[in-house]
């Protein structure tokens, strides 16, 4: 896309969930010490999280499977940077659709494709490997906290757990956590600055475009929600979760 057709998509991102750089590489390295032989992520986005996974254990193989093209198309150009290109896939598919199953599966913020937390893990508890892992990330909300202007918020925010809620679904479903994390204050202001930044920094440039007033309105739209509605109720979860072998 030319820079004059208006700002890029999540080009300041590494990931698309509040997850730094540290931390990222600290999940990546425990993910790949139980030697997975094959990694499947569902909602993969650009694949960042499984290539740094597969960057640790090199004879996995992996598959990505996302429906946005331009996402697919950047993992698919980062596997080939750091060659690994001919051992991952990526597919454009719904991930409702998928059928296979794998050592180490990875979802993380697309649990709205399968209609929310419960039947997300549910679902996704048929397509780990019996003794393999789930790496889960999503959205929380801390119910103690009273956004500025609850008005603000997106409705579906109030609607989900809290940490020891979302854990104790994921036992209720049949899994056993290994690892339970969450998001640092940091990373989530890293993150939504992040995403940000595509349609602020655009706009430095193009301040006269004729599609700078619709920028710039959603842009401060998305920082008012943030900053006087949901800053420090939600958060995000990184749950590294097992299936019993028997």
């Amino acid at each position: 896309m030319n820079d004059l057709d208006g700002p890029g998509r999540y080009q300041y991102m590494s990931f698309n969930a509040p997850l730094s750089e540290a931390h990222a590489d600290a999940i990546a390295a425990r993910l790949a010490y139980a030697r997975p032989a094959d990694v499947l992520d569902i909602g993969c986005g650009w694949g960042e999280l499984m290539l740094r996974v597969l960057d640790r254990t090199p004879r996995a193989v992996g598959m990505g499977v996302d429906t946005d093209e331009e996402l697919l198309a950047r993992g698919s150009a980062a596997a080939a940077q750091r060659g690994l290109d001919e051992r991952v896939t990526f597919i454009n598919t719904p991930g409702v659709s998928v059928g296979q199953q794998a050592d180490l599966v990875i979802c993380v913020g697309a649990s709205h494709a399968f209609g929310g937390h419960a039947a997300a893990l549910t679902t996704l508890l048929q397509h780990v490997r019996p003794g393999g892992r789930l790496f889960y990330g999503d959205g929380l909300w801390d119910p103690t906290v009273t956004p500025k202007k609850p008005e603000l918020v997106w409705a579906d925010f109030f609607d989900l757990p809290d940490l020891a809620g979302l854990v104790d679904l994921a036992v209720a479903t049949g899994y056993l956590p290994l690892f339970t994390e969450t998001a640092s204050p940091d990373e989530l202001d890293d993150f939504e600055s992040r995403y940000l930044a595509d349609g602020a920094e655009w706009l430095l440039r193009h301040p006269g475009h004729p599609g700078a007033a619709n920028v710039r309105a959603g842009t401060e739209d998305h920082r008012r929600r943030w900053l006087h509605g949901y800053r420090g109720a939600f958060g995000f979860a990184y749950l590294t979760l097992g299936r019993p072998a028997a």
